[in-house]
This record gives structure tokens, C-alpha cells and sequence, in this order.
């Protein structure tokens, strides 16, 4: 029988490219301390007097992840996927517990596709740039720039400045230029949706193509089947827990089950039973 694991009990295949313990992040946004002068000075300029209590994102999170794994995320809206997501690519900083990242690995996070892109410079620029961030140097990314810019088919609209991208040709660089780089890490949140089926076979592919080579990869997304196919592990959050942890099949199950449950008061009361749960 499959296993399923509760939170903290998984030991990962390899040695640790990220481990967090008793990890917390509040969702009230001048509380989140992100890596970004920029949002850090705005953030500071704009403070205003305290509001609501804040709604925790992420609630005592204790997991590792080795090299070479396959770790999908799933839950539902509000969860705290893509909180998770920020954490393991450092771009939101815990205000509670400790987390330990294997600064030898490169990380691409495809978070919200072309997040971190300069508006005002061009595809081009802006590759260059974000591969210096990722420790590549200027000749490497100009090398490797005729293979991105082929794989996002923007060979008209490279030298453009992206303000002008719409919204496709945005996420399409990204995802060439973060897959392109073949990282060590590949952090993905929902990002199979940035073109037409033919653009979406061939990222899958890429993908599949990255994982076989050894890139550790994690996803988050709402398609069950994506996860299923692609992941060796699962990780199922709920209001910011893990609450389970372990095989994909046993912890698909189990979610199924528990979503189940959550749905029939809903379906019963759109029939007008009138009944309470």
C-alpha cells in the first residue's frame, strides 16, 4: 500500500537542496520582508497604521527536498502553494522558523513568468540581466541567446523593450531563458499556460528533458494529472499546513477524498435540501 507521510518525516533521496523548519509567513504585506530594495523602500514611504490581523500564508512548514527530486504541490486556492513557492526561491523571507538553501545550486524559479523583468530594456537586455543574477556571465547568456530567443519565437521583438510584449511573448521568454540555462533547481508555479498547444507540448517536453538530466524540480499547480504524471512526491497544503507528504498516488487519493467531502454540503445545497452540516 501506498504511504502517506505527515509533515517533517520525509527524508530526502539526496543530500538537502532546501530544508525548512517550523517555517511561518504572514500574508499582511508590510510584514513579509521580500528581497527587493525597491518594494522595501515603497513599502517604507507608504507605511501606513496597522490594519487587520494578518492572515498566515504558511503555518509550522518543517520539509527537505534532495537533488534529483520530483515534488508537486497541490491544494487549494489560498493554500499557501505559491507562499512555499517564494520561500524555497528566497524571494519572501519566513518571519518565523529556518530555512537552509544549497547556495552550490543554480535556482530558476518560474514564478509568476517575467517577474523580475526591467520594462524598460529590451528581451534581449533583460536576459542578460537576469542571467548575471543567476550567475551566468554576459558571454554565456549572449551564447546561449539565439537558442532562447528560437525556442520563445520572438526573433522579430528581441531587441524590443518588453513594456511592449504582450503577455505571451512575456511568459514565453521566461520560460526559454529559464529552461535554456539548464539550472539545478527548477521552481514552477502554474506556468503551462503561455501559449498555444504546440508552444505548451514543447515545454513539457523541455521539461521532461530537464528533469531526466538531473534538475530537481517543484511544482505547484491545480492540475492533479500534471502532478501525477511528472512528480515522484507530493506535498498537499491546506490554510498554510502540510497535511500530507509522500507518494503521489496515496496523497492524490487522499486529497480526493478529503475535496469530496468539502464539495457535497455545497451540491447538496444548490439541490435546496435545506440540510446543514
Amino acid at each position: 500500500m501506498a504511504r502517506v507521510l505527515r509533515t517533517g518525516t520525509w527524508e530526502p533521496a539526496g543530500r538537502a537542496v532546501f530544508s525548512l523548519q517550523g517555517v511561518g509567513v504572514d500574508f499582511r504585506r508590510n510584514l513579509i520582508h521580500e528581497r527587493s530594495l525597491k518594494r522595501a523602500l515603497a513599502g517604507w514611504l507608504s507605511a501606513r497604521p496597522r490594519g487587520p490581523e494578518p492572515r498566515v500564508a504558511l503555518r509550522d512548514v518543517s520539509l527537505a527536498i534532495g537533488r534529483d527530486e520530483h515534488v508537486g504541490v497541490l491544494g487549494r486556492n489560498g493554500a499557501g502553494k505559491s507562499t512555499l513557492l517564494r520561500v524555497l526561491a528566497r524571494v519572501i523571507v519566513p518571519q518565523r522558523g529556518r530555512v537552509a538553501v544549497d547556495l552550490g545550486c543554480r535556482v530558476a524559479p518560474l514564478l509568476e513568468l517575467g517577474i523580475g523583468f526591467q520594462p524598460d530594456l529590451s528581451g534581449a537586455e533583460n536576459c542578460e540581466l537576469a542571467g548575471a543574477l543567476m550567475g551566468y556571465s554576459r558571454d554565456e547568456i549572449r551564447r546561449r541567446l539565439r537558442g532562447i530567443v528560437d525556442f520563445a519565437e520572438l526573433q522579430d521583438f528581441i531587441h524590443e523593450p518588453v513594456k511592449t510584449y504582450s503577455s505571451g511573448m512575456y511568459g514565453r521568454l521566461a520560460f526559454a531563458l529559464a529552461t535554456d540555462i539548464e539550472p539545478d533547481v527548477l521552481l514552477i508555479d502554474e506556468v503551462f499556460g503561455v501559449g498555444d498547444e504546440f508552444f505548451m507540448a514543447r515545454c513539457r517536453e523541455r521539461i521532461q528533458r530537464l528533469m531526466s538530466g538531473g534538475t530537481t524540480t517543484v511544482f505547484v499547480s491545480h492540475d492533479l494529472e500534471l502532478l501525477l504524471g511528472h512528480c515522484r512526491r507530493l506535498i498537499w497544503l491546506d490554510a498554510g499546513r502540510v497535511v500530507a507528504d509522500g507518494e503521489p498516488a496515496a496523497v492524490a487519493a487522499a486529497y480526493r477524498r478529503h475535496e469530496g467531502r468539502v464539495a457535497q454540503p455545497t451540491e447538496g445545497a444548490s439541490r435546496g435540501t435545506g440540510r446543514r452540516h
